[in-house]
């Protein structure tokens, strides 16, 4: 298990065990790869980031990461594996989220992207995210350069 803390300074544990916080996590996130290049979204807020978002009711974490990837960049998944799990002890509460890679198999234009500005490829990520401001916190600590280590190491 990994632990460090976040872009606000939270604690964060990291496991690539399966569910080791909860069976049912209500936060997922996806990392996205199409056509070799990563696909990532633009929140009108936060800035790039890769989708995700909340586990609405009747849905399990798996259907909401299909469908935040939908909503967020109209992209239609060919393939989502479960990469690992994270619990940040936040100042607002605790937050357990799913972390998938998924296999793009094509972008459709969507009249609404909901609290995104839609799809954004990239070749290839900055090597410093933490500095880059046009980024998201979430880009900003350890979770994503150990699931794309985890992700790298699979396949």
């Amino acid at each position: 298990m990994e632990q460090f803390y976040d872009y606000y300074n939270n604690l964060v544990k990291l496991s690539f065990e399966d569910h080791p916080f909860s069976e049912n996590p209500k936060h997922v996130w996806v990392i996205c790869r199409y056509r070799g290049k990563w696909l990532l979204t633009e929140h009108k807020e936060r800035g790039l980031e890769f989708p995700g978002g909340k586990v609405e009711d009747g849905e399990g974490a798996f259907e909401a990461a299909i469908r935040e990837v939908k909503e967020e960049t109209g992209a239609v998944v060919d393939q989502l594996d479960y990469v690992g799990q994270y619990y940040v002890a936040g100042k607002g509460g605790t937050i357990v989220k799913n972390v998938y890679f998924a296999e793009i198999s094509r972008l459709e234009e969507e009249t609404h992207y909901f609290e995104t500005n839609g799809p954004v490829l990239l070749e290839k990520l900055p090597e410093v995210l933490p500095k880059q401001k046009k980024y998201s916190f979430m880009m900003k600590d350890n979770v994503l350069p150990c699931c794309l280590e985890r992700i790298e190491a699979a396949q």
